[in-house]
């Protein structure tokens, strides 16, 4: 028997009230060894989050899973607002871990980020802002890094290839992409010359981007992922499935990769230090702002369009002549360009 109406009858969706979901997978299985920071690193992460979000973002943690502790402060942030969701799981991989945070909503942003990232002041807004600029965006890396052109983009050099806003322009903030190398444990020994110059494209209303984009903290357009994968994902760590997921797609809905011109995010590592502490002090809490619009417009392609951008300029452009000349005609230096 039932007596009354059920109180969500005719309710509003939870799109109504959020316009932009962050999913972030958590995998913190104990406190020693690799992940004797690991909790202490997810922490700074959270907090510049909520630093840094305007209040129609809702934000998704998925603990693939963690020991007591971790569970125990999810649990916590949970109840203090902090986190609009926590799934609980076992150890399912992480990228069936984000596919568990994003299915079940709607939203069309979708920010999805490692469990380290730092989050810095103006990173949404400024994500917002290449959206609105570039409406063939599918997806906004927020941390520059050397070469992004060259990885899956090459619809975007197809798209602009006689145009003077797609350009080799000056690097921004090379401080922080040493930073990136310095966090992944790259040794200092690459070529400088990344530093200097990377591929940009700068939109009508002198938005400016880098071609290219990471994945370890991105937003996407919801279309811009691959929610029903054909295959099982099996594997608990796998480069080959984060390309599946979360960067061929991009493409094949004829959205352009890109990343912000500055640097609006620190990748920490599994390793705690001080200056963190000292970068997460000079985040503000900007969380009161008013939310920038979304022009949002969906992405869209076909075979033809793929085949020619995806695989016949890809096969020219492999060709190093023909690609030297490609870089120097938008700009690169004749004496960086032979070794770029």
């Amino acid at each position: 028997m039932r007596v009354g109406v059920n109180p969500q009858m005719n309710s509003h969706s939870l799109d109504d009230k959020f316009i932009h979901q962050i999913v972030i997978p958590v995998y913190i299985p104990n406190n020693s060894g690799y992940f004797k920071d690991a909790l202490k690193v997810f922490k700074t992460c959270l907090l510049s989050l909520n630093k840094t979000i305007h209040d129609k973002t809702f934000i998704t943690v998925v603990n693939n899973g963690s020991g007591i502790e971790a569970i125990n402060y999810l649990n916590e942030q949970l109840l203090q607002n902090n986190i609009h969701e926590v799934v609980h799981t076992i150890n399912i991989g992480k990228n069936n871990a984000i596919l568990k945070g994003v299915n079940g909503h709607n939203f069309k942003l979708i920010t999805i980020a490692d469990a380290d990232v730092m989050f810095l002041k103006g990173w949404q807004d400024n994500t917002i802002k290449v959206f609105n600029s570039f409406s063939k965006a599918g997806v906004v890396g927020l941390v520059p890094q050397f070469k992004l052109y060259a990885s899956l983009s090459y619809n975007v050099l197809f798209d602009n290839m006689f145009s003077k806003r797609l350009q080799f322009t000056k690097v921004e903030n090379p401080e922080a992409m040493k930073l990136f190398y310095k966090s992944i444990a790259w040794k200092d020994n690459y070529n400088k010359d990344y530093l200097k110059l990377h591929l940009t494209i700068t939109s009508k209303n002198d938005t400016k981007a880098v071609v290219g984009s990471g994945h370890f903290v991105a937003t996407y357009k919801r279309e811009a992922l691959e929610l029903n994968p054909k295959e099982t994902l099996q594997e608990k760590l796998s480069p080959k499935q984060d390309r599946d997921l979360l960067d061929t797609p991009v493409f094949k809905v004829g959205g352009w990769r890109l990343t912000t011109a500055n640097n609006y995010a620190y990748h920490m590592g599994n390793v705690h230090e001080s200056w963190m502490d000292k970068e997460i002090e000079k985040v503000t809490n900007e969380s009161n702002r008013k939310c920038l619009r979304l022009n949002h417009k969906t992405l869209t392609s076909n075979k033809l369009s793929y085949f020619i951008k995806n695989h016949l300029f890809r096969k020219l452009l492999q060709n190093k002549a023909l690609l030297r000349r490609f870089l120097i005609a938008k700009g690169l230096p004749k004496s960086m360009a032979k070794n770029y």
